[in-house]
């Protein structure tokens, strides 16, 4: 090996000749490169394309019984870091609960997005567990709450919030709710669909006062007329996707891209099967799984 005290005299030209303007521009390859920082650890890991700035912690979670989606979200820019849970579901609530534990969140709301007939909400086991939170549902579902929503209602947790849209046809009580469109909200938008539009297709209109008439107006009115980069999640999915865009539902859901009596039709010919769960799922759901916690003998 070449002794290092034969080279060592060459450094300071070799360090000269690189601040040198007339150095070859290959050299300024090799220098240092700013990398960007990453988003923050809050953001979700699903590509929803939520803004970082906008300081939202958003997760979804999945019940394969059911495939029901259940949706965390939390403003972590608060000192509280205040969340709400939407559609949760009785034999996950462990789960979800657990990791609001983990995250360090306080949960101050679980919502429905309507009173469902194939799974019994989880709000009545977490008011039990977390005495604090509050249910809520809409008013139109005539179902027992904390908190009952209206149309263009607003439910805050931290500085961001979520809009209340009436989007009934599904059932006579179904909102969608949809992060706010300001400076300091998430960027872009989200929806939370409920059963109103599933992606690709939409609830059925044939029980629980349910019109197909009606859900292709709330549909066209409330969810089609956000920006059509907003992002869509659903109450259910069943052929494994996760999230959608309005202008990909505009374009290419079979149903409501159709015109409304072609897709009245398409409803009328569903021959759906009765949902094995109603009997049981309604009548809890109209209570939120169940309002009060149970008395102590």
């Amino acid at each position: 090996m070449v002794p290092f005290r034969l080279y060592r005299h060459l450094i300071p030209q070799l360090a000269a000749a690189a601040r040198s303007p007339s150095a070859p521009k290959a050299a300024a390859s090799c220098a240092p490169r700013r990398i960007p920082p990453l988003p923050a650890l809050a953001m979700a890991a699903y590509g929803t394309g939520v803004c970082a700035d906008s300081k939202l912690l958003f997760r979804q979670l999945f019940e394969k019984e059911s495939s029901t989606y259940t949706y965390l979200l939390a403003d972590v820019g608060d000192p509280e870091k205040p969340a709400v849970l939407i559609d949760p579901v009785d034999r996950t609530v462990d789960r979800d609960l657990n990791l609001i534990k983990e995250l360090g969140l306080k949960l101050i709301y679980a919502m429905n997005t309507h009173v469902h007939a194939d799974h019994v909400t989880g709000t009545g086991l977490i008011k039990t567990k977390l005495p604090g939170a509050k249910s809520v549902i809409s008013k139109a579902s005539g179902a027992k709450a904390d908190q009952s929503v209206e149309h263009g209602d607003k439910i805050y947790f931290g500085k961001l919030f979520l809009e209340v849209r009436a989007t009934p046809g599904h059932t006579a009580g179904c909102v969608t709710y949809v992060t706010g469109d300001s400076p300091d909200q998430p960027s872009p938008r989200m929806a939370f669909t409920g059963d109103a539009l599933i992606i690709r297709a939409c609830g059925r209109t044939d029980f629980q006062g349910g019109s197909s008439d009606q859900l292709y107006q709330s549909v066209h009115s409330q969810i089609f007329t956000l920006p059509k980069d907003t992002l869509l999640y659903p109450a259910h999915d069943y052929k494994g996707f996760t999230v959608t865009t309005v202008e990909e539902e505009v374009a290419y859901n079979a149903r409501l891209s159709k015109d409304k009596e072609t897709f009245k039709t398409i409803m009328e010919n569903l021959n759906l099967s009765y949902p094995k769960m109603i009997d049981v799922a309604v009548p809890a759901n109209m209570v939120c799984g169940f309002q009060d916690p149970p008395s102590k003998v």
